[in-house]
């Protein structure tokens, strides 16, 4: 074989594997976004707090207080996980409040 065949040969089996590279890698993508939608349809992400619920601040935010004092009900839960209180001003995070069993 010629020089000018052997490089053209070349070139087109460096390209072939540029092409096979790029279609395995979209399709890893493709499948990768369908999973993350699938499982978001399946299981709504873990909320921690729904509205109405019962939630009782942390003694060390509300010290010297009884712990009906620190409780309130939940009203709504923001788009960002915290949330809205009755009996409390503010939107509050869940690191505010006691853990939950």
């Amino acid at each position: 074989m010629r020089k000018s065949t052997k490089r053209m040969l070349g070139g087109v089996a460096l390209a072939a594997g540029a092409f096979g590279a790029a279609g395995a890698y979209l399709k890893k993508k493709k499948k990768r976004v369908e999973t993350k939608a699938k499982r978001s349809e399946k299981n709504p992400p873990s909320v921690w707090a729904r509205p109405g619920m019962i939630v009782t601040f942390r003694a060390e935010l509300m010290p010297g207080r009884d712990r009906e004092q620190r409780t309130a009900r939940v009203k709504e839960l923001l788009p960002s996980g915290r949330v809205l209180l009755h009996e409390v001003a503010g939107e509050h995070a869940q690191k505010e409040f006691d853990p939950t069993n």
